[in-house]
């Protein structure tokens, strides 16, 4: 799972103090640096919450990859205490081992371990557990939160002394093409040391209510404001559209996110066939699997990957929004992330029957479920042929987004997360009537 070095380096070392909005002499503290050949560039200093614990997430996403469910959550966390995003390991030629680590606009330190290549798996558990205590120690890190994304993160972590253990579990991994096959004993490991487990829907908490006593499930939120802005008439004319988008004649069908093997290119090769006069627009990074084996139709565009701020631009001149996504292992337990996304914008979606979209969405008549290029057709052409307005289902989508949001999932699981602090916090503090008790005993 590792990735190898990219010549684009986000490293502070390498970005001046005034684009990172402060000077080093402002983060450097006066104390004594760690004495290990590790050394990290800053020293992140917890004057902003002194009193709130840290949030230390170890993640199999990159934070600059693709803006989802842990940005969404973890940007939220940064406004009330210090969170450091944990990457994987970046492989290079470079001999000796290395952190990157930098701050992001919404306050997370993204923190990214480079090591050299051809380690044994012990030597990169060994060299990764030295740098983590290295950060811990030069950041000062001492009262904090685990928060898994990845199992495979356990290795290494497992010596550590948290607060809290959270497995944020938004995907079956062990699924996932390329996965590492001791991924399953690493998650089984975890969830004997976890005390909250969350899943990012209800299918994959179905699957794993029975592994954990204290299973919840969290499925895909949404910033609604954020995607809101899809519905303005003024970002849909051609002088607002994006220059790579503005010639693609319509209807313009489109999806974004990341392409990779969940995503059926037969069915998207399909539509592309049976109605050349269609143009679908893809918006995303290739990845795990060869660009080659898309299909290149004429009236399929594919625009690369594009951030999240640039999103509602290209959304909001799409007549439909698609989810092709394959019905195989790698998608039995996804609750993709742009279904409710595309909903706050407004526009009309079809997507395959993946369990989590099918339930509730397609229960509720918000999303037109199709497995086949002939129904996909069929449901697309439906779609742009429904008045949202007039059919009252602008409405009903907007009833039914009302009572979720990235704010108010993160609350929620604070909650939860406080109160095991709470319970430990009561248990290590002895009962005053049997301390009193115990005390008059001893007295007679």
């Amino acid at each position: 799972m590792s990735q190898k070095e990219n010549p684009m380096k986000n490293n502070v070392a390498n970005v001046g103090a005034e684009e990172m909005g402060f000077s080093l002499k402002d983060v450097l503290g006066s104390r004594p640096r760690s004495t290990s050949s590790l050394k990290l560039p800053l020293d992140c200093s917890k004057a902003s919450f002194p009193d709130a614990p840290d949030l230390v997430c170890l993640s199999h996403l990159r934070w600059d990859f693709v803006y989802q469910r842990p940005q969404h959550l973890l940007s939220r966390c940064a406004k009330k205490q210090r969170v450091f995003f944990i990457e994987e390991p970046i492989l290079s030629s470079e001999p000796s081992a290395r952190l990157d680590i930098s701050i992001r606009e919404s306050g997370v330190w993204v923190v990214v371990p480079h090591l050299s290549e051809g380690l044994s798996e012990e030597a990169a558990i060994a060299t990764q557990q030295a740098m983590l205590d290295d950060l811990f120690a030069q950041a000062q890190i001492r009262r904090y939160i685990l928060w898994y994304y990845t199992p495979m993160a356990i290795a290494f972590t497992r010596h550590l002394d948290p607060l809290v253990v959270i497995y944020d579990c938004m995907d079956e991994l062990s699924a996932f093409k390329g996965a590492n096959p001791t991924l399953k004993a690493r998650e089984a490991e975890l969830f004997s040391r976890a005390d909250l487990v969350f899943t990012g829907g209800v299918s994959l908490y179905e699957a794993k209510r029975n592994q954990h006593p204290n299973v919840y499930a969290f499925p895909s939120s949404i910033d609604r404001a954020h995607f809101a802005q899809c519905r303005d008439e003024k970002l849909r004319t051609s002088t607002e559209q994006p220059a790579d988008q503005v010639d693609i004649p319509h209807p313009r069908l489109g999806f974004f996110g990341v392409i990779d093997e969940r995503m059926d290119i037969d069915l998207l090769g399909g539509i592309a066939e049976a109605r050349p006069d269609w143009h679908l627009v893809i918006i995303g990074p290739v990845v795990k699997i060869d660009p080659a084996l898309l299909p290149r139709h004429p009236n399929i565009h594919y625009l690369g990957g594009k951030s999240y701020k640039e999103l509602p631009a290209y959304v909001a001149g799409w007549d439909v929004a698609l989810l092709p996504f394959a019905c195989n292992e790698s998608t039995r337990f996804i609750s993709p992330t742009k279904t409710p996304e595309y909903l706050a914008a407004g526009k009309p979606v079809v997507s395959t029957s993946i369990r989590d979209v099918v339930r509730p969405y397609g229960e509720e008549g918000l999303v037109r479920i199709a497995d086949t290029v002939a129904d996909f057709v069929v449901a697309a052409e439906a779609a742009m042929n429904q008045n949202p307005q007039e059919s009252g289902w602008l409405s009903q989508v907007d009833t039914f987004l009302a009572q979720t949001s990235w704010d108010s999932t993160w609350a929620q699981m604070m909650q939860l997360v406080e109160g095991v602090m709470s319970d430990r916090v009561s248990a290590a503090v002895p009962d005053s009537k049997a301390v009193a008790t115990l005390l008059s005993v001893r007295e007679t």
